[in-house]
């Protein structure tokens, strides 16, 4: 498996599969919303987009980064998803860096979205695929998030059957500047909780696809293959 690590802005042609990697918040997020019964997450490309998709179902919920304003229901925080009861609905999220790196590369024929609660159920649907050429795509701070490189490079360790410990990967995101920020209160729309939480790896069994609805940009959770 030949793989590639990208930001955002180096996303110039469509790759073959992706794996665009946000674990501080987005892709954690969307994993708590689907164990908590969420049937799929749509995402969305803006704000305004999002809140008319909520208008054009009321029954959606609308998720946002910062703190709750008019029109959404919840903020891209995993220690605050947690209790919410998602069963049977429909998220709408938009958040800075992750929806828009999984629209990046919608093109692709095969999208995963990921973060450690999910990795090795990612690998293993990688592996399975016998994809030949895989683009991750680190979508924070440009490409320069240390948290979603050190969590793809460990996906992709895991996916190539090299042997990956993963305490130094996480090691790593800990000391990251959105750990630290998340962590002295700096970002708005967050919980004490939610560093830890993105960083439980493997929490979830599953992975998660993402693909074209009706022109909508839709991430469904995906069982992982048998090991």
């Amino acid at each position: 498996m030949d793989t590639r690590f990208v930001g955002i802005p180096e996303v110039v042609e469509t790759p073959s599969v992706a794996v665009v990697v946000d674990v501080m918040r987005a892709f954690t997020v969307a994993a708590w919303a689907f164990a908590q019964g969420a049937e799929k997450i749509v995402l969305a490309e803006s704000l305004d987009e999002a809140l008319a998709l909520k208008e054009r179902d009321p029954d959606r919920v609308a998720l946002k980064d910062g703190p709750l304003t008019p029109g959404f229901d919840l903020v891209n925080s995993p220690g605050l998803l947690r209790s919410a009861d998602l069963a049977g609905r429909t998220v709408v999220q938009k958040t800075t860096a992750g929806t828009v790196g999984a629209l990046a590369v919608k093109d692709a024929s095969l999208v995963l979205c990921a973060g450690f609660v999910v990795a090795e159920a990612t690998a293993r649907v990688l592996g399975t695929r016998a994809a030949e050429h895989v683009t991750f795509v680190v979508t924070g701070e440009d490409g320069r998030a240390e948290e979603d490189l050190a969590c793809a490079q460990y996906i992709a360790r895991r996916a190539t059957g090299r042997g990956a410990d993963a305490a130094g990967f996480l090691r790593r995101a800990a000391a990251s500047r959105a750990a630290t920020e998340l962590a002295r209160g700096v970002r708005q729309g967050a919980h004490a909780d939610d560093v830890a939480l993105c960083l439980e790896l493997d929490r979830f069994p599953f992975a998660m696809v993402a693909a074209e609805e009706d022109s909508l940009m839709v991430l469904r959770p995906c069982a992982a293959p048998r090991p």
